[in-house]
């Protein structure tokens, strides 16, 4: 008998190189930020990235995002290290995806794109997948063309039409057919959503907000006492989330939405406007915020632009800073220095507490300050309650 043969059958990450324009009054700093953020959303997707591109440009080349000189050492490196995906921190527009993917011969994503990957992926319910199938047909629509670029080759002329056109238009009537009828089926989830919400009686709803990745799905583990899928990833919660929740002798509602990010696709917001109704319908908003992150600051802006599209900004907020055990403050004046670590007071006292009232400074993982998080809540929870259901017997 020969020697028995093993085969990796592992999934090989795809090799990916992120591209980048910084413009102009664009601080390096924010530029970093943003291909991290990018370089994460690829961890995310199970991809590794090998290397990063960037230019300085007044404005994106019209024809190829970025300039020729810049895309042809793109090229080289993508050839010579056998790169298999390259990802763009902007929407790529169709011409501009089918002009890159001819020079470069690999496959070629934008940020919408990758953040679509992953969303399909992370889909759970009939409405996530709704959601996203939905998105993805209307991220796709006009990048039909590419698709069949191996009919324009076919000659035209009287007579010497190819199937190219024909094909095409078949393709986007089945695609804004398939459009249409997912529509619909979100329409139906919708009513049926809302039939379950007017079932959940008189409570109070709190609904957990904020960036991705800030530890809302932790803080909602740690007070429903309930395992809800968290990990250190982008978008680990995509379905929205609802628990009966008691603190002492009152009962409310819970719900764990899915994450806030900077650049989010319009059609994916348009799209998942009905998974916020639970911000929308919420009395009371916990605005999750991770003050470990160096831009902690822009993503809160971003997270408050985003209540103000969903008409929720005016909600009672409560904010709550989260791991506050990982916090580094920001780059002493002297490379002597060591840099602050603050306490809780010290946290209590600086602007964010001042200026964000009510605010609460916690660590979700070391359960650090939850009994006065909890308090807290409760008391915004009580005085609601109270003036909503002045006779109910819940605080008797």
């Amino acid at each position: 008998m020969g020697k028995q043969k093993y085969f990796d059958t592992a999934v090989k990450k795809e090799r990916a190189v992120l591209v980048g324009v910084i413009r102009p009054g664009e601080k390096p700093e924010e530029t970093r930020e943003y291909l991290d953020e990018l370089a994460f959303l690829v961890d995310t997707a199970g991809g590794l990235v090998e290397r990063e591109f960037t230019q300085k440009m007044l404005k994106p080349d019209r024809a190829t995002f970025v300039g020729t000189g810049k895309l042809e050492e793109i090229q080289a490196y993508v050839k010579s290290e056998e790169i298999d995906i390259v990802v763009f921190d902007d929407e790529l527009s169709p011409s501009q995806l089918r002009n890159i993917e001819r020079e470069l011969q690999v496959k070629v994503l934008d940020r919408s794109n990758l953040i679509l990957d992953i969303f399909a992926g992370r889909a759970q319910t009939a409405q996530a997948k709704t959601q996203v199938e939905l998105a993805q047909l209307q991220y796709l629509l006009p990048r039909l063309t590419r698709l069949w670029t191996h009919l324009e080759r076919q000659k035209g002329g009287i007579g010497m039409r190819g199937p190219g056109e024909t094909q095409i238009e078949s393709d986007r009537r089945m695609i804004l057919e398939k459009i249409s009828l997912l529509k619909d089926r979100l329409k139906l989830i919708d009513r049926q959503n809302e039939t379950q919400r007017k079932n959940r009686g008189q409570l109070i709803r709190v609904a957990l907000v904020g960036y991705t990745n800030v530890g809302k799905s932790t803080i909602m583990n740690m007070l429903s006492k309930s395992e809800v899928f968290a990990e250190n990833k982008l978008f680990a919660t995509l379905d929205t989330t609802v628990r009966k929740v008691v603190i002492e002798n009152l009962p409310f509602l819970l719900s764990d939405t899915v994450g806030f990010i900077r650049k989010l696709p319009h059609h994916l917001v348009e799209c998942f406007k009905s998974t916020l109704d639970e911000v929308r319908e919420a009395d009371i908003l916990v605005h999750v915020v991770d003050v470990s992150h160096p831009n902690f600051e822009d993503q809160i802006n971003v997270v408050n632009e985003t209540l103000k599209d969903l008409g929720a900004r005016d909600k009672e907020t409560i904010m709550v800073f989260n791991k506050i055990d990982a916090y580094v403050s920001p780059e002493p004046d002297h490379e002597e220095e060591e840099p602050l670590v603050l306490t809780l007071e010290d946290f209590k006292k600086s602007w964010m507490g001042s200026e964000n009232a009510p605010a609460i400074f916690i660590s979700a993982l070391h359960k650090e300050n939850l009994e006065e998080f909890r308090q807290l809540l409760y008391d915004k929870v009580v005085a609601l309650h109270t003036e909503r259901y002045p006779y109910d017997k819940l605080l008797y």
